[in-house]
């Protein structure tokens, strides 16, 4: 669109680079913030507070096992399998879950990159990722 709407090829790229910076600088903003939370709760007094998204996802993640390994092999050797429902909402926040943590770490090493190339200090800079 910007090539479209700025005839001078130095004023677009100047412009695109800008708004790719900004998306950057609002990703980076959001990371830290659900970094903050996250380190919030690991730093937590209570156990329940530091375990339950782990706990959360092992029980889903118990739950896909019964229904697509332990059931179907335990129906088709005893003709019985018991299958648990696990409504659609919950598959999401698994898949989320997972997701996030992929898509967070790319977007946390892309970010990482074009941190360095311009060096401003930022999250990747304050925490330790390895």
């Amino acid at each position: 669109m910007i090539d479209k709407a700025v005839t001078d090829k130095d004023e677009a790229n100047r412009l695109k680079s800008e708004i790719q910076s900004q998306l950057i600088e609002s990703q980076d903003s959001l990371l830290k913030a659900q970094m903050q939370i996250i380190l919030a709760e690991a730093q937590g007094e209570s156990w329940l507070q530091r375990n339950w998204r782990p706990l959360f996802m092992i029980v889903i993640v118990a739950v896909i096992a019964n229904n697509y390994l332990l059931a179907p092999y335990l129906g088709a050797i005893f003709g019985v399998g018991l299958q648990l429902d696990l409504p659609e909402r919950l598959w999401d926040l698994m898949t989320i879950g997972v997701g996030g943590y992929v898509t967070g770490r790319t977007v946390e090493k892309g970010i990482s990159s074009w941190h360095q190339g311009k060096a401003q200090p930022g999250l990747y800079s304050e925490a330790d990722t390895k």
